[in-house]
């Protein structure tokens, strides 16, 4: 692999590319002339299109992409999704011969209840379920579902660098420090973001041991953790998915 690049759409999505060479492949291209313009301009050509999931925001551009070349679409088998030819399941995998690459598909249900992601030694592409700082709201699956999703993904290298599908690290990261003011590495982080942003610069890929650091929702274990979770709910609780689920439902209101 030559390089991971970013191509940006609407307000805070992030459609990545893998290059090698002249080939290219694109992650949940939601919008297609970004894309097309980005490869043409590099005198590339599209190998492959992977999808996350179904939400538009992460395949409405691909039947243009499509239409511009035909290529294979691999994407979950789960969901209803027309442009994909190639479904895929928990274990599958994804061989794109053209850059030379394989990619473990992993389930990750919880923010759609198909949802998959995409993993490659270095490098996991987690659409909706693990943000920089935070995770997806859950529209289809359930908490206990996107816990056991996050927790895949945690199990993870540590040095593996997460793309994720939005610019959302400052808010997460405020809520973050919400929920374990006492974190220091979780300090400097949300202080890092900060200036980054203000010269508006992405805060992404971050890394998987930063994540473990640093997000809350991976971090259901800890003792400051769990006491903000409580406070916010109410009551004990005895469980890690208990405190997951407290936090997701003070971050959808937070």
């Amino acid at each position: 692999m030559d390089e991971i690049v970013a191509v940006h759409a609407f307000a805070d999505n992030y459609i990545w590319l893998l290059r090698k060479g002249a080939n290219f492949i694109v992650v949940d291209p939601g919008e297609a002339t970004a894309v097309r313009e980005f490869i043409e301009g590099r005198q590339g050509r599209l190998a492959a299109i992977l999808i996350t999931h179904h939400h538009l925001d992460h395949v409405g551009g691909v039947a243009d992409l499509l239409a511009w070349r035909k290529i294979p679409v691999f994407g979950p088998a789960s969901e209803h999704i027309d442009v994909v030819d190639h479904p895929l399941s928990a274990g599958d995998t994804v061989q794109v011969d053209e850059l030379d690459v394989a990619f473990e598909v992993i389930d990750v249900g919880g923010h759609t209840l198909g949802h998959i992601a995409y993993y490659i030694e270095g490098a996991l592409f987690s659409g909706d379920t693990l943000f920089a700082g935070g995770c997806g709201r859950i529209f289809e699956g359930s908490p206990e579902q996107m816990w056991r999703s996050l927790k895949r993904l945690a199990a993870l290298p540590a040095t593996t660098a997460v793309y994720c599908a939005h610019e959302y690290t400052e808010a997460n990261l405020r809520f973050a420090v919400a929920a374990e003011p006492t974190n220091k590495t979780l300090r400097q982080r949300f202080n890092d973001v900060l200036a980054l942003r203000a010269e508006k610069k992405p805060t992404v890929p971050s890394t998987l041991a930063m994540e473990l650091s640093t997000n809350p929702f991976l971090r259901a274990d800890q003792p400051d953790v769990i006491a903000a979770a409580e406070e916010f709910s109410g009551c004990r609780l005895h469980h890690e998915v208990e405190v997951f689920t407290a936090l997701r439902e003070w971050k959808n209101v937070f």
